[in-house]
Order: structure tokens, then C-alpha cells, then sequence
């Protein structure tokens, strides 16, 4: 009879390798990472960002993400910074600056929902990251949205401010307050434009902004 087989004789499994990361240039790889990124937060939300979830999703190891990124805080703030180019960089556009003439209130504000709405059919994931609720949010994001958001409601702030003193017969409106509320309400329907699209569409949402914003200042002569 032949001795028993000892668990030492026995053929050992390979150890499953991490995948391959084929050499990139460095702007590639770090576009790839942030890539992932997004799509982590996207479809898992803030609770479940981490480096080995990017490194997942890139299907790279976690060397190659800390090759990019010193870590996830870095990594993040690129990814607002590439995604704040994309979306408050065009989203500042729709106000004018403060040197331009003023203009009809609710012909203006109807005509940002309308931008408002094409940048979110075209960008969602982006905005998805910005309007996103807050959950588990890393604080290096929450603090640069809220950094992007004061900019975008001082820019409303300063175009109601210009408009208002422009007309001597306007309403004695609040430009600070009216400026949070306006933001307020376009954050607001923007989430129902990410999330239940059919529920409130453009062509209704700048409707009315155009017969309350009418109302209470109405337009001249």
C-alpha cells in the first residue's frame, strides 16, 4: 500500500493575481480612475467611495490607484475639479455678469430652467454627483460643493441686485433672500429632473416661473 498523502504533497491552487494594469501614460490613467470614481458614486452612492471599490471598478490594483492619486481625498477633489469645469463653469454662464444690462426677471430665470434642463439631459452623471443627497458625503466634497454653490447663488445675488436697482418701480424684494430661494428651488427640481424625470418637465417648470416671477414683478411698460 502506498504511504497516505500528506497535506504538504497535496498540488496547491494558485493564488489568484490581482489584475494587470497595462503601462498608460499618467493623464490616462488618472481620466481612467476618475472615470470610476464617478461610476462608484453614481450607481453605489457616497457610503461606498473608497479606493479599493475605484480600483474595482477601473479593474486595476490598488498600487496603480495610489500611483495616481496620493489618496482619496486627492482623488476626489480631482474628480470635483474635472466635473466643475464641466458643469458650474457652463452652469455660471447662464447668468449674466453684473456688467450687462439688466433684463425681464422671468423671461431670464424661465430661460436658465431651460439650460438648466438641457445640461442635465446631457450631463447626468455629473450633476448626480453634485445633487446627489449628502449621506455619507466626504467632507473634502461636501465643502467644495458648498464652495461652487455660494459662487452660482452670489452671481443670481448680484444680477437681482443690478435688476432691481435699475427699475425704481420694482417690488422691495430681498436680493439675498430671493437669490437662496431661486437656487434653493432649482436644486430642488433638478433632483426630480435626475430621479423622476416625467414628473416635472421643462416646458411646465418655465411656465411658471414665468407667471410668479410676473407677478410679483411685473414687467415694465
Amino acid at each position: 500500500m502506498s504511504a497516505p498523502t500528506s497535506s504538504e504533497d497535496k498540488p496547491r491552487k494558485p493564488r489568484k493575481r490581482r489584475p494587470y494594469a497595462p503601462r498608460v501614460p499618467i493623464e490616462q490613467r488618472r481620466e481612467q480612475l476618475l472615470d470610476a470614481a464617478l461610476a462608484v458614486i453614481v450607481n453605489d452612492g457616497y457610503d461606498r467611495i473608497s479606493i479599493d471599490a475605484i480600483a474595482k471598478r477601473a479593474d486595476v490594483a490598488r498600487a496603480v490607484v495610489y500611483g495616481a492619486y496620493d489618496n482619496l481625498d486627492a482623488l476626489l477633489t480631482a474628480l470635483l475639479d474635472r466635473q466643475q469645469a464641466r458643469a458650474f463653469g457652463r452652469l455660471l454662464e447662464t447668468i449674466p455678469n453684473t456688467t450687462e444690462g439688466p433684463r425681464d426677471p422671468a423671461v431670464f430665470v424661465s430661460e436658465t430652467v431651460r439650460r438648466m434642463s438641457a445640461m442635465l439631459h446631457e450631463d447626468p452623471d455629473t450633476w448626480r454627483l453634485i445633487l446627489l443627497p449628502p449621506g455619507n458625503m466626504p467632507p473634502v466634497v461636501r465643502d467644495r460643493i458648498e464652495v461652487d454653490r455660494e459662487r452660482f447663488r452670489l452671481r443670481v445675488e448680484s444680477w437681482i441686485s443690478r435688476a432691481l436697482t435699475a427699475r425704481g418701480d420694482a417690488p422691495a424684494l430681498d436680493p439675498q433672500i430671493l437669490a437662496h430661494a431661486l437656487v434653493a428651488c432649482a436644486e430642488h427640481f433638478a433632483r426630480f429632473a435626475l430621479t423622476d424625470p416625467g414628473r416635472f418637465d421643462a416646458a411646465r417648470l418655465t411656465g411658471q416661473v414665468e407667471v410668479i416671477l410676473g407677478a410679483i414683478w411685473p414687467r415694465t411698460p
